[in-house]
């Protein structure tokens, strides 16, 4: 679990394929504090484990699955990614509940400064706008952000300066692709209210008196 708190900036060393799966290897230096083989580390907001490592960055495996879903199998050397641990039991929760669970890609389709921000506009699939909503929180690269606005088609983020400065939203421009992951609580809610039993009939449905007779008033 992840906050969507960038820790830091690392940079590609080296993408290698093999078949239609990577080895991704990445400089860094805050993330290596007490980092071991094994652990997870969010590139980009997908969630990688870690394979090897040294006093210079770490390698990580990427799977088919986040190939498909992700724009890590586009990177090159010299490309920069955010960087996060994951949330320990004695972290704040600053940010807001990230899986590292990539959906999606957006596309940036503009970007406008307002005032000491900038707004940075993102169309969208579909599937996964109908989970995002104004005011509600979105992983854009791993980053936590709150939405400022809504339409059809995309959605908007401000960033202040600092958030611009230390992430890839920063620098990415117009017809770059990002990694999403909608807000986890959205889905699950979905899931309860549509979930069919194995007999194909429909659950019961999520109202006060389902709520009242499971024991939750």
């Amino acid at each position: 679990m992840f906050t969507g708190l960038v820790a830091e900036l690392g940079s590609v060393q080296k993408l290698a394929r093999q078949g239609n799966s990577y080895h991704l290897t990445i400089s860094a230096r805050k993330v290596l504090e007490n980092l071991k083989i094994g652990d997870s580390v969010a590139v980009n907001g997908a969630c990688l484990t870690v394979v090897r490592m040294d006093n210079d960055g770490f390698t990580a495996d990427v799977m088919p699955e986040t190939v498909r879903l992700t724009n890590i199998g586009s990177l090159n050397a010299g490309d920069k990614v955010n960087l996060e641990r994951t949330l320990r039991l004695c972290d704040g929760l600053d940010g807001h509940i990230v899986s590292g669970h990539v959906e999606g890609l957006g596309v940036i389709s503009s970007r406008k400064p307002e005032g000491i921000a900038m707004v940075v506009t993102i169309t969208t699939p579909a599937a996964l706008l109908k989970y995002i909503i104004k005011k509600g929180s979105i992983a854009i690269d791993g980053i936590s952000l709150t939405v400022t606005e809504v339409t059809d088609t995309t959605f908007s983020v401000s960033l202040i300066p600092h958030t611009a400065k230390e992430t890839t939203l920063g620098f990415k421009g117009v017809g770059a692709t990002v990694n999403l992951e909608t807000d986890i609580i959205g889905k699950y809610v979905e899931r309860m209210l549509t979930w069919k039993k194995p007999s194909g009939k429909q659950a019961a449905p999520l109202d006060m008196n389902m709520l009242m007779e499971n024991g939750f008033m």
